[in-house]
């Protein structure tokens, strides 16, 4: 099996690109916690962090929370923010509320949101993709927004490789 950006069947030709790219920086997340422990889930490496789970629900927030932006056209209403307010912010909150979860959970919300990102973006033209749209205050369009979706999982999978690194010559050191 090969790797390629290329058009994709059911896509328009720019858009079946971006969802190329989004397939295998998704592949390479779900891989990088292949096997994570429910230890190395929960587990911060500093009291300020952030934890492999939260992370990964972070990634499933940020698209969430862009779908309802750019797909709805309006911000999340009071019960999606109660449901992904902690996993879009992190921090504090994230750390409270984000533990415990099997990786299971983790994947089966990525693979769940993502099901209707790819959804949308099969009705879209490559025309919509270059539509100026404001985010955050600032001049943008939707094949920006859909790529920082992407930026923002590969950045954190960054981090989780680096996390997962930690965690297992913690454990070797303690053995």
């Amino acid at each position: 099996m090969g790797i390629y950006i290329k058009e994709k069947k059911g896509y328009a030709p720019q858009i079946g690109h971006l969802v190329s790219q989004m397939e295998y920086a998704r592949k390479t997340t779900l891989d990088s916690v292949e096997g994570c422990t429910q230890e190395e889930l929960d587990s911060l490496l500093s009291q300020d962090g952030n934890t492999i789970g939260a992370l990964l629900l972070h990634m499933a927030a940020v698209e969430k929370g862009f779908q309802i932006e750019f797909f709805d056209g309006r911000q999340p209403n009071e019960e999606e923010w109660k449901e992904w307010g902690a996993a879009y912010e992190l921090g504090t909150l994230g750390r409270k509320e984000i533990v415990g979860h099997p990786l299971s959970f983790y994947m089966e919300t990525l693979r769940l949101v993502r099901e209707r990102t790819l959804a949308v973006l099969a009705d879209k033209s490559d025309e919509w993709l270059y539509e100026e749209c404001q985010w955050a205050g600032h001049p943008s369009n939707h094949y920006f927004i859909w790529f920082h979706v992407m930026e923002d999982e590969i950045n954190h999978r960054g981090q989780i490789l680096l996390m997962r690194k930690v965690l297992q010559q913690e454990r070797k050191t303690e053995a």
